[in-house]
């Protein structure tokens, strides 16, 4: 075991020699790292995708039959585990909040010389299993640029104006780059009444409420790549945002006995967070080796405040939870990998990372007219780090000319520490890997099968206690959780009917050690291990053209994912789903782009749900009623731009929340029930993009 740490903990120091570098080369570098024939890959262009008279590049992946984006986001595990199945020239977007969807936006389509769709083993790039999608871009010289505007109104809420986007690309020489400038406000909310009763279903209260959820978000973003002749790519890209979020939610309450009353709960985030991120690629000996770092940091100051009485001033009670938090990560990232003479592929890969979260919280609160007393919180004023190392080895080889293996083994130790008012070190260190097979069963049919071993990423707030307060009860902070362990299995079936689309399945079962889910925390509870669960999903994305059935340019694309899972609750005993977990969730559209002209027509249906979530005392569901459904016009040379409208919810979707709360815990009685159904109304959509 000493010896795995000494060698996981060299790994990770030669890695701090490694130059920082991110997204992707303008150039045409796809060929030549990966020895696949064009023959793997199904080549798509920008004639393929004309009748939707594409700006960006992410408009053109979006539309790619059967396949959809997955991105590598910034809750999974270092770059190690990062889902993302979108290449840009062959390379990974070494970011998080930066990555592969914001870079593709910065790109205007008609620099796209080709896309192409291939199994993840085409490319060469270790960790990617299933369907990839390499963007490949022109190196012409020139700038250009593309631009977006939109506004939203809705019934009685403020309107959703200044919704901009500008990004700008060129190159110069050997240098390629690109930045974008967002400014992206969001104004959403519903309003409704909630039904209270006590556990034997008489009325205590009716609440007329209305709730409000405005967001504003800038941000400034960029890339640059840079090519020389030799063979080296070298990449960076950075990202700086302001998030400021305002909530309101607002009630009349009107008591079977007793005055009315009101009740009043806002909360106010003011969050900066920045980002830095790159990596650069040559040839080294008989291989090429790879350098990859990343950078994130981000504040996030917020107040929640809680206000309840009655309109005559009785029975007043006022509440404060003020929490300022401050995270980082950091990553350095090696990998080098070379091919043998008789075809097989190895790479060796070895990652460091630390993290941190630091929290400073404090609770008060007010009894009539009284003043604010500190309400006294276990581990509110913490911090919490992890130093974590791995190495993987990834072998990739041909079994027959259909059938290609690739296999993964590595361990990863790492080091969860935390300070302030709790003080606890732990040390993990754990085995990871895959085995992946891809079949070609047919032209037109790909099979990839893969069992995994994975850990699972920790939530740092996990470790710091919070309150809520609309809600009457705390989350208390836990310094024993532990990462959730999972060994996976998966088989996916992607399969191109030509002419009629194209449509990928995915079926994975997970079981799950030490998952975390809701548990009892002294007189409380917060999150928490369970020692065994198990999940299945079953995912999803099609495409079906309409073309042979005589509806020239028409399609329908759907999305969806189903979960079904099992853990043993930790107060009853009972078998149930994961606590507040995705049930399902789906989105359809039906898109027609009328023939010799620049109309578009069509319609979307979003829906989703998750499963019930459970307190010690408490048990949650969060429903929709009807879906979200959308019908929208479009005109793609609206004076050189594209302009589209869109009338949302015309479905009337309604957001229901019922809340049945026990005494003492869920093994004792029902003493209160609410059902609240809030309406969001009409919501109308105005949008116009356009590229120079």
């Amino acid at each position: 075991m000493a010896a795995l740490r000494q060698f996981l903990s060299h790994a990770a120091a030669a890695l701090a020699v490694a130059p920082l570098g991110a997204p992707a080369s303008a150039e045409t570098v796809a060929d030549t790292i990966d020895g696949a024939s064009p023959e793997d890959r199904t080549i798509l262009t920008l004639e393929d995708f004309a009748q939707f008279a594409p700006r960006t590049a992410l408009d053109m992946v979006q539309r790619v039959p059967g396949v959809s984006i997955s991105e590598d986001d910034s809750d999974s595990r270092g770059f190690g585990q990062a889902s993302g199945n979108v290449l840009i020239n062959g390379q990974r977007v070494s970011g998080k909040s930066n990555g592969a969807s914001a870079a593709l936006g910065r790109v205007p389509a008609r620099q796209v010389e080709r896309i192409e769709v291939a199994d993840a083993s085409v490319f060469g790039v270790s960790g990617l299993s299933g369907q990839a999608i390499n963007v490949v871009t022109s190196g012409e010289a020139r700038q250009s640029g593309s631009w977006k505007m939109q506004a939203r109104w809705r019934d009685d809420f403020h309107p959703s104006l200044g919704v901009a986007n500008l990004a700008l690309s060129g190159r110069s020489g050997d240098v390629s780059w690109s930045v974008e400038a967002d400014n992206a406000p969001e104004r959403r909310g519903n309003q409704g009444f909630r039904n209270v009763t006590d556990g034997t279903g008489n009325p205590l209260e009716l609440r007329q409420e209305k709730f409000t959820f405005y967001v504003d978000t800038i941000s400034l973003s960029g890339s640059m790549a840079w090519k020389p002749p030799g063979g080296m790519v070298a990449n960076l890209n950075g990202k700086a945002a302001n998030y400021r979020q305002e909530i309101k939610d607002r009630a009349q309450v009107f008591p079977v006995a007793g005055p009315e009353g009101r009740r009043l709960f806002e909360s106010l985030e003011d969050e900066w967070n920045a980002e830095l991120g790159g990596d650069v690629e040559f040839d080294l000996g008989t291989g090429r080796l790879k350098a990859i770092g990343l950078a994130r940091r981000e504040r996030s100051p917020f107040n929640d405040t809680f206000l309840r009485g009655g309109l005559d001033g009785s029975n007043l009670y006022r509440s404060d939870f003020r929490q300022t938090t401050d995270a980082g990560e950091y990553i350095l990232r090696s990998e080098y990998g070379w091919k043998t003479p008789s075809g097989p592929e190895w790479q060796l890969s070895a990652e460091g990372a630390f993290n941190f979260l630091e929290a400073e919280s404090e609770l008060s609160e007010a009894i009539s007219n009284g003043p604010f007393v500190a309400v006294p919180l276990d581990t509110s004023n913490t911090r919490v780090e992890e130093r974590r190392a791995e190495a993987v080895l990834t072998h990739t080889r041909s079994l027959a000319t259909d059938l290609t293996m690739q296999l993964a083994v590595g361990a990863e130790y790492s080091e969860i520490s935390q300070s302030g008012d709790t003080e606890k070190v732990r040390t993990f260190t754990r085995p990871k890997g895959y085995a992946s097979l891809t079949w070609a069963a047919s032209e037109t049919l790909s099979l990839v099968t893969r069992i995994e071993r994975k850990v699972g990423q920790l939530d740092f707030f996990d470790f710091v206690t919070s309150a809520d307060l609309s809600l009457d009860n705390s989350n208390a902070g836990n310094p024993d959780i532990v990462p959730t362990q999972v060994w996976s299995a998966s088989l996916q079936a992607e399969k191109d009917f030509s002419e009629w689309g194209a449509a990928t399945v995915k079926i994975t079962y997970d079981k799950i050690e030490d998952i975390v889910d809701r548990v009892p925390i002294g007189a409380g509870d917060g999150p928490g291990n369970i020692d065994t669960a198990w999940g299945a999903m079953a995912e999803l994305d099609a495409t079906l053209k309409l073309a042979p059935l005589g509806f020239e340019a028409a399609e329908v694309t759907a999305s969806g994912v189903w979960i079904d899972s099992r853990v043993d609750d930790p107060v009853t005993g009972a078998s149930r789903r994961i606590s507040d977990d995705l049930l399902y969730e789906v989105n359809v559209e039906f898109r027609h782009d009328v023939p010799g002209t620049q109309f578009a027509w069509g319609a979307k249906l979003e829906r989703l749900a998750f499963t019930d979530e459970f307190t010690r005392s408490e048990r949650r569901l969060e429903r929709q009623l009807n879906g979200i459904g959308e019908v929208f016009v479009e005109h793609k040379d609206l004076w050189g731009a594209t302009g589209s409208f869109a009338v949302r919810n015309f479905l009337d979707h309604r957001d229901v929340v019922e809340r049945t709360v026990f005494a003492p815990d869920r093994n004792g009685l029902a003493v209160r029930r609410e059902v609240s159904e809030r309406d969001r109304g009409l919501i109308f959509v105005l949008s116009l993009n356009g590229t120079f």
